[in-house]
């Protein structure tokens, strides 16, 4: 994956986009700072799953700043933070709709026995396991509730 952007950073640079360059260079970036703090746990440098796990906290953070901009009437900040957003989902998988998360959160819940509250942290688990970087795991912790609810309630 690390290849894969670098590859794309360059390309950039050659095409002098300046948006893909520096949104590639905060990626870079910020999977430097991680490398960095796994050294300190004898780990040489960060999994491909550890990656999509730091672009989709990125795509996360851009999300609630554009809400932030929106509301503070800066449309231009907004769209800068979308473009980016479009620029860091290329190197994610395909999200998952609502749809397709509700239904791999209750095949999941059948698979392990999902029973109650008390398995929810099991649950999430398993589900950041799977589908690290397709899935909106706040909206997966909301079905897991409900469902739980629902079964147990």
């Amino acid at each position: 994956m690390r290849d894969e952007i670098n590859e794309a950073l360059k390309a950039a640079i050659k095409l002098q986009d300046k948006r893909r360059m520096s949104t590639l260079r905060l990626i870079n970036a910020a999977i430097k700072d991680r490398d960095i703090a796994a050294r300190s746990s004898d780990k040489k440098s960060v999994s491909d799953s550890e990656v999509m796990e730091i672009l989709s906290k990125m795509v996360k953070q851009r999300h609630e700043s554009i809400k932030v901009y929106t509301e503070g009437g800066r449309p231009e900040l907004a769209q800068q933070e979308q473009e980016e957003i479009d620029i860091i989902q290329t190197f994610l998988p395909k999200q998952l709709s609502e749809e397709e998360t509700h239904s791999a959160v209750l095949a999941l819940m059948d698979e392990i026995g999902c029973e109650g509250l008390k398995d929810m942290g099991k649950t999430m688990g398993a589900l950041k396991e799977r589908y690290t970087g397709q899935m909106d795991f706040s909206m997966a912790s909301r079905i897991v509730k409900e469902q739980i609810a629902e079964r147990c309630g």
